[in-house]
C-alpha cells in the first residue's frame, strides 16, 4: 500500500465512523485539531474520538454516499462525500468537504469541514 492509498484509508475511516459511532480505527494524532465551517470543532485527538462515538450531532446521518478522495503534492487527502440524515424518508443529505493533514506516522492531525444544508435528494451509495 502506498503512503497515498494509507492517507485516503485513513481519511475513510474516520468518514466511516461518522455512520458506524466506532472510532477505533481511525488513526487520530493526540494533538488532532477539527475545524468545521471555520468553528474548531474537535480539541484533540481524543475529544474527537469521543465525539465520533457518542457526540449527538453524528447520531443523525445514517448513511455516506458518494465518497470521493485524492492526494495533492502536499500529501493533504481532499474528500467529497454525502451525508445522508435522519429521518430516512425525507432523503435528506448534506454534501461535505473535508481535508485531513497528517503527521509522517500517517495519524491525522487536522481535519477541516465545509458543508451544505441537507436538502432532500435520490441517495446513492459508495
Amino acid at each position: 500500500m502506498t503512503v497515498d492509498d494509507a492517507r485516503i484509508k485513513a481519511a475513510r475511516a474516520y468518514v466511516d465512523a461518522l455512520v458506524s459511532h466506532d472510532p477505533s480505527s481511525v488513526p487520530l494524532h493526540p494533538d488532532c485539531i477539527r475545524t468545521e465551517l471555520g468553528v474548531r470543532t474537535g480539541r484533540n485527538g481524543d475529544h474527537i474520538a469521543r465525539s465520533l462515538a457518542k457526540g449527538p450531532q453524528f447520531k443523525l446521518i445514517h448513511a455516506i454516499s458518494e465518497f470521493d478522495a485524492s492526494v495533492d503534492d502536499a500529501g493533504v487527502v481532499h474528500t467529497t462525500y454525502w451525508v445522508n440524515v435522519h429521518p430516512k424518508p425525507l432523503r435528506l443529505a448534506a454534501k461535505v468537504i473535508e481535508s485531513f493533514e497528517f503527521d509522517d506516522s500517517g495519524r491525522i492531525r487536522v481535519i477541516v469541514a465545509k458543508f451544505g444544508v441537507p436538502r432532500r435528494r435520490t441517495m446513492a451509495t459508495g
